[in-house]
């Protein structure tokens, strides 16, 4: 009810200006010296990729690009955050203004261009925040993309740089190649380069654990929903065949599917309207990976009846960003909350059990 009432406040604010605010707002949230724990209950909690989540309600990429709050996010009630698109280059991303709030169909367009201050800096900074050889209070993954000014055909050892300065600091990584806002990025979904791409990023990750004499990092892959069924299959193919460790469902769409905003802006459209298809290419790869696969589905997700279809369509874990603008802060733990409930009402004894029921 009280973000109910500040939210149009906060809607008066230009939407990169508020983003803004509530980061700096975040930053200082984890300077709190005792951070309140995220929500957990023993029938919500998973251990994936060898690493513990205290319940399946994650940050999508694209809220904390810098990776400026990692240790603000269980205070939300978050089980895990994805921090990034992190670039091996800084770049200051698309013109302005590039964020646009579509408030009747509950929606975003963003065409930020990965901006962000690139690996070397980001990492310089959490070397202060994360130290080496310290836990996270939640899985921390780290989402990478090509620099802009980076040729396509030079992408391989671009997403290489960002992953060898990251690694140090991830418990999972993922490969971005379908954010619509970096001209020609999607064009690595191509089954022969994103094979190249993923066989040459297992490889130096393997590298790495076996320097740092740790365990190989879980390498995920974020498609868009934009391809196919037939494309997304693919993806699925190439990605296993290469040892990926699982699936994002999916990025932001080019499409504007029946908005009731009358818009022109180009970009990323994210929120309630992609919520269908981002659902529709979850169920595809759930039935192209056979269920091997562990899966996060992300998209038009504002509710817990909205993530537990996602969780019967196939995602072991889902994530939320629009949503979060939409419907407030406590939105992580209005859905924990909600999940448990609905396991309780279906008798299900945990949330695996419901991963894919609906395929």
């Amino acid at each position: 009810m009280l973000y109910s009432f500040l939210r149009p406040l906060a809607f008066t604010l230009d939407p990169e200006r508020a983003h803004h605010l509530a980061i700096e707002a975040l930053r200082l949230l984890q300077l709190a010296p005792a951070s309140l724990p995220p929500p957990t209950d023993h029938r919500l909690s998973q251990r994936l990729w060898g690493l513990d989540f205290p319940n399946p309600v994650g940050l999508a990429a694209g809220y904390d690009k810098n990776a400026a709050a990692p240790l603000a996010w269980p205070a939300l009630g978050f089980g895990f955050a994805e921090l990034g698109t992190i670039t091996a280059k800084a770049q200051p991303g698309n013109p302005k203004p590039r964020i646009f709030r579509l408030e009747q169909d509950e929606a975003l367009i963003n065409r930020l261009g990965f901006n962000n201050d690139g690996a070397v800096a980001i990492t310089r900074r959490l070397k202060h925040v994360l130290p080496l050889g310290h836990s996270h209070p939640i899985p921390l993954g780290f989402n990478i993309g090509k620099s802009r000014v980076t040729p396509l055909d030079e992408a391989e050892s671009d997403y290489v740089m960002s992953l060898e300065h990251v690694f140090p600091f991830a418990d999972y990584l993922v490969v971005n190649v379908s954010s619509p806002n970096t001209p020609d990025l999607r064009r690595l979904q191509e089954p022969e380069r994103l094979g190249r791409l993923l066989d040459l990023l297992q490889t130096r990750g393997r590298q790495l654990a076996a320097a740092a004499k740790l365990p190989q990092k879980p390498l995920l892959v974020k498609i868009a929903p934009d391809l196919t069924d037939d494309e997304v299959r693919e993806v699925a193919r190439v990605s296993q065949s290469v040892g990926v460790c699982g699936l994002i469902a999916t990025n932001t769409t080019t499409t504007r599917p029946q908005l009731r905003t009358t818009v022109t802006e180009e970009g990323g459209l994210s929120g309630k309207p992609l919520a269908a298809r981002a659902c529709e290419v979850l169920r595809v790869l759930y039935r192209a990976v056979d269920g091997k696969l562990p899966l996060i589905g992300v998209g038009g997700i504002f509710s817990a009846e909205d993530a537990y279809a996602r969780i019967r369509a196939g995602a072991s874990l889902i994530q939320i960003y629009t949503g979060l603008i939409y419907a407030g802060p406590l939105l992580p733990r209005q859905i924990v909350s909600g999940l448990i409930s609905r396991l309780t009402h279906e008798g299900l004894r945990h949330i695996r059990d419901a991963v894919g029921k609906d395929i």
